[in-house]
């Protein structure tokens, strides 16, 4: 993710990528505090092979209640809740933001991720168009796919992410955007991208989400694979990375800060993308040593999946 400045007041939607690992871990995680995340004046966020949420300016240090537990729901627009959870993507920008750079030096590898691309290689025809979702650096997933010729659209709240982006994969097309709105109607009326909106229907020949879900709750999740979903094409592929940890939206140290972190088991996984029209044609599991003797191994899900219908 990067840093910035937006025209919207109260944006949604973040992204990394590692909380640990287990088959059913505690959700409590290592003791932290939510007393308040710090960070640079800028907004947005991302995670590993790219993937991104939420931001809004900030002075750098938020209110712990912005920290709260999820709402049961999608909330009203324009609802305190809706300003509430926005606030917490604002949150997670903020201290991706702070992070920068020093998030692809703590996570290198990205096996899984480069797997997933070479299937997305060998199934879509040159030029089809790619929706990375949370694109973050744009590497490794957005460099593999163009230079395998296929055209990639990367999106990300972090315009400081985005601009390392641009700089690392300039053959790609980025775009600043909450990843909850895509599909919506404020990806024209807030984002100014009517091509992410409805009228983006049926575009997409495949998404990519590495790790971008986990920064929002579970009970948002499939709220972003449905309109994920409407964005591509009848049979279109979604490649999937997410973390194996039975969480909702946990509070966890992660880098220096606090961030709230949601997992799944894979079966749990698999039905949440099956209840979203989609069918899981793979998944494989990685185990992952983060170089960072700050954080704990985990175990990585990767997925490939098919838009049903």
């Amino acid at each position: 993710m990067t840093t910035g400045q937006i025209s919207d007041p109260t944006p949604a939607g973040a992204s990394c990528d590692a909380p640990p690992r287990g088959s059913r871990p505690a959700a409590t995680g290592p003791s932290v505090t939510s007393t308040a995340v710090t960070g640079p004046t800028v907004t947005g966020s991302t995670a590993p092979g790219g993937t991104a949420s939420a931001g809004t300016p900030s002075t750098g240090t938020a209110p712990a209640a912005l920290l709260g537990a999820a709402a049961s729901g999608p909330p009203a627009a324009g609802s305190a809740e809706e300003l509430r959870r926005r606030g917490v993507r604002a949150l997670q920008a903020v201290a991706f933001d702070g992070i920068g750079t020093g998030y692809d030096e703590v996570f290198p590898a990205k096996g899984g991720q480069l797997a997933c691309g070479e299937w997305l290689l060998g199934e879509l025809e040159p030029g089809a168009e790619v929706l990375d979702v949370g694109c973050g650096t744009g590497e490794p997933t957005a460099g593999r796919l163009v230079a395998g010729g296929l055209r990639v659209t990367g999106i990300d709240l972090s315009d400081g992410m985005l601009a390392l982006a641009r700089r690392t994969v300039p053959e790609a097309v980025y775009h600043r955007i909450d990843m909850y709105d895509l599909a919506t109607e404020r990806a024209a009326a807030v984002w100014d991208l009517p091509g992410l909106g409805p009228a983006g229907a049926g575009r997409f020949a495949a998404a990519t989400a590495f790790f971008s879900l986990i920064l929002l709750p579970q009970d948002e999740v499939p709220t972003v694979l449905r309109r994920i979903r409407r964005l591509l094409r009848p049979g279109g592929l979604l490649a999937l990375g997410m973390v194996e940890a039975d969480l909702d939206h946990a509070a966890l140290p992660f880098l220096g800060t606090t961030l709230r972190i949601t997992g799944y088991l894979r079966e749990d996984l698999e039905r949440v993308l099956t209840g979203a029209g989609f069918a899981v044609e793979e998944q494989f599991g990685m185990p992952y040593a983060p170089a960072s003797t700050s954080l704990p191994p985990e175990e990585q899900l990767f997925l490939r999946c098919r838009r049903v219908g």
